[in-house]
């Protein structure tokens, strides 16, 4: 019994792991390694609270872990992600610490989810794992574009910043059984994210996170 609490842990620890080597490459300008390895902890932040789920594990430990984890491969490698991506432009030196904007901003939003009871069942503003995934697609599909464009890194930080502590509703994934009726917002959104997929194949996933916050804006009102 003591072993099973601690697996959900141990996983969290992997997703931590996952993330300081994604801190790393984006650092070095590996902007491939470091979308993979934030892919590689976005899988153990999900396997760790279905085996909290499946093995009844929870803890106040386990809390704290997965947050502190999330800090990390959620806020703190997309931030340098975008640092990377700003020391590469034109801009003034000082320009590239707008990319910390993302770990401060993830922070807040974690320590908001952790004491806020409403977000069991579906989101307030834009989970920290889809924030990172996108950038994790964008600096993977687009950082050469993104260089000579660099305004619109600094405009895309500012709004996604805003989105992670901002009031909209957001859908989670979970699914309350396997009907239509019950789950018409995660189907729609699956639906799409195949649709990407098969077009731009790994180069789907900052489109993926996008259609995810427009679901989430236009339909997911209407439909929840």
């Amino acid at each position: 019994m003591t072993v099973r609490k601690h697996i959900p842990n141990f996983i969290t620890m992997f997703n931590l792991f996952s993330g300081s080597i994604a801190v790393y490459y984006a650092f070095h300008g590996n902007f491939k390694v470091s979308f993979l390895a934030i892919l590689i902890a976005g899988l153990f932040d999900f396997f760790d609270g279905l085996a909290a789920r499946a093995l009844k594990a929870y803890s106040p430990m386990g809390k704290e872990l997965d947050s502190l984890a999330d800090v990390i491969s959620f806020g703190l490698a997309p931030g340098v992600i975008v640092f990377s991506l700003l020391e590469q432009s034109v801009y003034p030196e000082w320009v590239k610490f707008a990319g910390f904007i993302i770990p401060v901003f993830s922070a807040l939003r974690l320590a908001k989810f952790n004491i806020d009871e409403n977000q069991t069942a579906s989101f307030i503003g834009l989970p920290t794992p889809a924030n990172a995934i996108f950038w994790a697609g964008m600096g993977y599909s687009c950082s050469g574009w993104l260089t000579e464009n660099s305004w619109i890194v600094l405009v895309l930080t500012l709004v996604l910043s805003a989105l992670l502590v901002s009031k909209l509703p957001m859908f989670s994934l979970k699914f309350k059984d396997l009907r239509w009726a019950e789950n018409k917002m995660q189907y729609i959104f699956l639906g799409g994210c195949i649709a990407l997929l098969i077009v731009f194949g790994l180069n789907a996933f900052a489109p993926i996170i996008g259609w995810y916050i427009l679901t989430s804006a236009i339909l997911y009102p209407f439909l929840k």
